[in-house]
């Protein structure tokens, strides 16, 4: 499947920069000695270690400081990677079985189980659920590449319970903050997916091409592999690291063609955007572009977060990989709240962004809207009705969406938040017509803020963030403004005429075509 990927239980094959190991059996009689460093080879770093000692394990920490200062040297970069894989033993693969206790089978020849063929018959058929990643404090992984337990090991593992490993560590892990994978159950089974019954043409419309759009279990399972996969080989470099899905992929508001968001996790404390995280995704895109021959086209984007942005062949999705932006998860689970709290929200924030994104509104890295942007302004277009929709979240239920709460929590904490009931019973055609209408001619652009987080439109400050800005959305969490990215006169100009136009055109004629060709939409979808 992922020509790169080692195969389960199994130490994966070496890199070209690793010394030759000898056979597993030879090497239980006479362990491995890392030969030290050459005087003349040492430089920098490493010269200040002493050479009769084994290298030591480099925490991720020092491999980052030790690579800035120098990034240049591309001898220390290689001794340095050398260093940190020669420490790690040569292991015996446990002895993993089914549920039926039938042994999972390996294939016989590592160097050929996954180059340019398909499995064999007699290689097994390893689980999906094998791949995925047990929740576990990073101290319980004394080495990588080792097989995952199965599905039934994950039965208690929630915060809280008493198998929560978390709980069992004999001592505070480097990392404490984690959160679940996609492939957990929960995220399928604990939320009402009952749609809004639609009795005007409109609504049913809406209805219709939100069915075809909304992302399907299949797509979240495909994206959840490669991240998966990629953890393993980020593991490599930075071994105490967590790789998570966010965004729209989690949220609810994905869409059968959306991009996936992928934050990894090196430590709790924040870590600089600028310098820190932008050299780390350098040394990724590089590994990447080189290694992996299961990623295709990947860029290094130099912004105020920067990501690399890359598209994994086997699925066909793309992917934006960002380095410890952690306000992405805490944001990711609170917009997951609100798009299962009410079940009109979910189909008339995907119609939102269908429509924006046909009209070329949607597209942030072109001075537009990001879509994270229209979610917030579609929420709080909700929440300022004379009879609000949905409520503030954050208000009613502040210590569920507390941003100080440890990231292994965050996932826990609203699972338990009934479904929301107004007394608002506006269909939906008619909410995504006062939704442009909103935009067009009653809010005030020069003078509000756009907030969720307190569920109404706020007053512009003087502060750098809000000053000479054509649109503020106030992000909920780090209350930043998610729109900085319209910053053209132009744009802003072209949003407004836009709004007022579909406002117009749907008013006029009361139908989903007068804004988009939703019925071509919909057989796309389906043909993916």
């Amino acid at each position: 499947m992922y020509p790169n990927s080692p195969s389960q239980g199994r130490i994966p094959l070496p890199l070209p920069c690793e010394q030759q190991q000898p056979p597993l059996e030879q090497s239980q009689e006479q362990p491995l000695q890392p030969q030290p460093l050459q005087p003349q080879q040492a430089s920098g770093y490493l010269s200040k270690l002493p050479v009769s000692v084994a290298p030591e394990l480099l925490s991720p920490e020092q491999f980052i400081q030790a690579s800035i200062n120098l990034h240049n040297n591309v001898n220390f970069a290689r001794m340095l990677m050398n260093a940190n894989l020669l420490a790690v033993p040569p292991v015996s693969p446990p002895p993993w079985s089914y549920r039926d206790q039938s042994p999972l089978i390996s294939p016989a020849s590592p160097s050929s189980s996954f180059q340019n063929r398909k499995r064999r018959s007699d290689e097994g058929n390893i689980a999906y659920d094998v791949k995925r990643q047990k929740f576990q404090s990073p101290q319980e992984q004394t080495v990588n590449h080792q097989a995952v337990p199965l599905r039934g090991d994950l039965g208690c593992s929630y915060p809280g319970s008493p198998a929560f490993p978390l709980l069992q560590s004999p001592s505070p892990p480097v990392l404490k903050g984690h959160v679940p994978n996609s492939g957990e159950c929960w995220l399928y089974d604990h939320v009402d997916t009952t749609l809004p019954v639609a009795k005007d043409k409109l609504s049913k419309q809406i209805l219709e091409l939100f069915q075809a759009l909304q992302q399907q279990v299949c797509d979240l399972k495909k994206k959840d592999i490669c991240r998966a996969e990629l953890q393993r080989e980020i593991q490599q470099i930075f071994p105490q690291s967590r790789l998570y899905l966010v965004g729209s992929s989690l949220n609810g508001f994905g869409t059968r063609s959306s991009d996936a968001d992928l934050c990894l996790v090196l430590k709790d404390e924040p870590m600089n955007q600028h310098t820190e995280a932008r050299h780390i995704l350098s040394l990724l895109h590089k590994h990447f572009y080189t290694r992996l021959s299961y990623i295709e086209r990947p860029q290094f984007i130099k912004a105020k977060v920067p990501i690399v942005k890359f598209r994994d062949k086997v699925s066909g999705a793309e992917f934006d990989l960002n380095v410890n932006n952690v306000v992405g998860i805490r944001n990711t689970f609170l917009l997951r709240t609100y798009a299962y709290i009410e079940n009109r929200v979910r189909p008339l924030v995907l119609v939102i962004k269908m429509w924006a994104n046909y009209h070329g509104l949607n597209d942030a890295s072109r001075g537009t809207l990001s879509s994270y942007t229209l979610v917030l302004m579609a929420l709080h277009y909700l929440q300022t009705l004379p009879e609000p929709i949905i409520p503030s979240l954050q208000k009613k239920y502040p210590e569920c969406f507390d941003s100080t709460m440890q990231l292994h929590l965050v996932h826990h904490a609203p699972r338990n938040i009934p479904k929301y009931l107004s007394k608002n019973e506006t269909p939906l055609g008619d909410l995504l017509l006062g939704f442009l209408k909103y935009f067009a001619i009653e809010f005030d652009w020069s003078k509000d803020i756009i907030s969720v987080r307190e569920a109404k439109a706020l007053p512009r400050s003087d502060d750098y963030e809000w000053r000479n800005k054509f649109i503020c959305v106030e992000e909920p969490y780090d209350r930043t403004n998610t729109a900085r990215a319209v910053y053209e006169r132009q744009k802003f100009d072209m949003i407004r005429a836009e709004f007022l136009r579909a406002w117009v055109a749907l008013r006029d004629n009361r139908d989903l075509y007068s804004l988009l060709p939703w019925k071509g939409i919909m057989k796309k979808m389906n043909s993916l």
